[in-house]
């Protein structure tokens, strides 16, 4: 019998068959050889223009939440004008005899300006230009106001001298001339309020007098007139002021009352003349 050459046995070995396994089973795809996904580009701007987007979203949401919070009253709300200012000063008091002041009743109280004035003066706290009414009577709330940043601590120190009242900046008192401006409301309780209702005690008994005196005689009392920016009463001989302490005529150049002896205004508090 002959024997198989080594070629046939090659080929009788590659078609043995083997066991049917799972590689056996795979489907045909029909696709030969590596395929690769192409990636897309990226545009880096389409996320920087959703993300400003998305910020200014938020951003609007906030400030109405922070509105409608602050509407409630919940969060402080400020406010500006031309005239702001607080009680508390920031400054130390310090009272300074050299600053002008300008001193306006907002009250139907008679002759409180006028006693306040002799108060200021006689005590030092400053150095009175003005005193009389204020444009209305009936202010509520007493202030001392000041303009200038630099009487800050001045202004804290008569509003303690006169009962603690508050302080506020403010340019609408320009026309006084004056460093500080003191404008008292219903709510004063400070000095001046005793001398102020003698003072009209006295002016009333004055008038009385002075109206007897006339009748005595025989001679009709003439017609008393009340200044409407001071509240005091006027000469009718002479169209002045008539101070209400010594019935004496008020030197409007000075603010104080003139001597009938000497003809020159004189500081009743100091008893001397003083010039204009």
């Amino acid at each position: 019998m002959t024997r198989p050459t080594e070629d046939e046995v090659k080929h009788s070995a590659a078609r043995q068959s083997y066991p049917e396994d799972r590689f056996d089973r795979l489907q045909q795809s029909g696709r030969v050889g590596a395929h690769r996904v192409t990636a897309r580009p990226r545009y880096i701007w389409q996320y920087l223009i959703a993300g400003l987007l998305g910020f200014a979203v938020l951003t609007t949401i906030g400030i109405l939440v922070v509105q409608n919070t602050g509407g409630s009253g919940k969060l402080p709300l400020t406010s500006s004008g031309t005239s702001s200012g607080s009680a508390q000063p920031s400054v130390t008091a310090e009272l300074d005899p050299e600053a002008t002041i300008a001193i306006l009743n907002g009250t139907p109280t008679e002759n409180l300006a006028a006693a306040l004035d002799q108060i200021v003066t006689s005590e030092e706290w400053g150095k009175i230009q003005f005193s009389g009414s204020a444009a209305t009577t009936d202010v509520d709330i007493s202030a001392v106001f000041y303009s200038n940043p630099d009487d800050e601590a001045a202004a804290a120190g008569l509003a303690e001298k006169l009962g603690g009242v508050s302080t506020y900046t403010s340019d609408e008192y320009a026309e006084y001339d004056v460093r500080l401006v003191v404008l008292l409301g219903a709510d004063y309780s400070g000095p001046g309020l005793e001398e102020a209702a003698q003072m009209t005690e006295g002016s009333a008994d004055n008038a009385t007098d002075a109206d007897a005196d006339a009748e005595a005689d025989g001679e009709e009392a003439p017609a008393r007139e009340t200044n409407p920016d001071t509240g005091l009463e006027i000469n009718p001989e002479t169209g002045l002021d008539i101070d209400p302490a010594t019935g004496w005529d008020i030197d409007p150049a000075t603010g104080f009352p003139i001597d009938p002896a000497t003809g020159a205004p004189t500081d009743p508090a100091v008893g001397g003349s003083v010039s204009g």
